[in-house]
């Protein structure tokens, strides 16, 4: 009897209904977590669609200072990331680290097949940006990048009114506001403040910061068509805190029928993240997550108050990437979480960074 004990035991461990095996919660792991955006993980407690199993981070007074925070098992932390996903066996990783370590994260992951979503932007460089997508590719997992306006109903509504050409038409411009008073003004972190002011952990300054949002939606908007020109200008206006990066860009996105203008700011008098597209017969503007409106060709201008129950929107994006590796949802192509998007952006990012520093446009290749 004892033998068949251990013998059914062992068929339900290795023959477990893959059904079963995907009404568990995801099981993701932490990968650095000098984000300011950490608390969205670390802060979140388990329920049955994610469980956190592992957090990494080799700074040990920033890891004893969260673990402290959000009052977490000491358990939880590992000061070796190769350690941590053995242990731990994550589904999926979430990078908090600085966005020079992105590429870092997917070489540690993708050969052990565990999926990653990063921080905006994808990575600081053209050149990551590709490595990372190869990797993804030959180890067939996913690579998202998280968008806070992802999360935005304004943001679903405004691209499915985009798609009714006989409401909208073609577009014609998108300007798009994004940032904030800056980094030490709003009170950040230290370990936080310490690389999102290095030009090579962050690979800039406002532009990589808040550019990548205008980028992304930009690149969503135009179904992932690039541009055929960037060009950038930047500013130090408060140099005394930012002496090493950017702290004002505007970049300019030239498309065959289009343009937009990416307005990204530290020095904003509050803090914004906003855009108006204008079409051939039509326009919208969101004012932040929930309000916008919206004029068409015919009919008066019509405003917005939105839930996300109205759109279909996901605005948790561990619940999006849980939802993602469980394939419940399939990743557009060109949608703001999608690789393909993210190096379009990077490409834009990077494009920028060449015009400002020149003084010339840029063409994309």
């Amino acid at each position: 009897m004892k033998h068949f004990n251990i013998i059914a035991l062992l068929g339900l461990l290795l023959f477990t209904d893959p059904a079963t095996v995907h009404a568990q919660p995801v099981r993701m792991a932490v990968a650095g977590i000098s984000h300011g955006h950490n608390s969205w993980i670390l802060g979140r407690k388990n329920d049955s669609a994610v469980q956190l199993v592992g957090i990494y981070e080799s700074n040990k007074a920033l890891a004893e200072k969260m673990m402290k925070k959000f009052k977490l098992d000491p358990g939880l932390f590992y000061h070796d990331l190769n350690a941590m996903l053995e242990q731990t066996k994550p589904e999926g990783v979430l990078g908090f680290g600085t966005t020079l370590e992105h590429l870092s994260v997917v070489e540690a992951c993708a050969p052990k097949g565990i999926h990653v979503m990063v921080e905006k932007p994808m990575a600081t460089t053209v050149d990551h940006a590709e490595k990372m997508i190869a990797l993804a590719k030959q180890y067939k997992i996913l690579l998202l990048t998280n968008f806070e306006t992802s999360w935005y109903p304004t943001t679903d509504r405004s691209y499915a009114l985009t798609r009714d050409t006989a409401f909208m038409g073609k577009i014609r411009k998108v300007v798009v506001h994004d940032g904030h008073e800056g980094p030490q003004e709003i009170g950040v972190s230290k370990e936080f403040f310490d690389w999102l002011t290095d030009p090579i952990q962050n690979g800039g300054g406002a532009l990589m910061d808040f550019g990548c949002y205008g980028a992304n939606l930009m690149t969503l908007l135009m179904n992932g068509e690039q541009p055929r020109s960037v060009t950038a200008v930047t500013s130090q206006f408060k140099p005394h805190i930012y002496p090493k990066v950017d702290d004002e860009a505007t970049i300019v996105l030239d498309y065959p029928s289009a343009q937009c203008i990416i307005q990204a700011s530290w020095n904003w008098p509050y803090a914004r993240k906003d855009m108006a597209i204008y079409g051939e017969r039509g326009y919208i503007v969101t004012k932040d997550n929930n309000n916008m409106k919206a004029k068409g060709k015919s009919g008066s201008e019509v405003e917005y108050r939105l839930s996300p129950n109205e759109t279909g929107t996901y605005t948790s994006p561990f619940l999006y990437f849980a939802d993602a590796i469980r394939k419940k949802i399939t990743i557009p192509r060109f949608g703001a979480y999608s690789m393909e998007n993210n190096l379009i952006v990077v490409k834009i990012l990077e494009a920028a960074k060449q015009s400002a520093q020149s003084g010339n446009k840029i063409t994309l290749q």
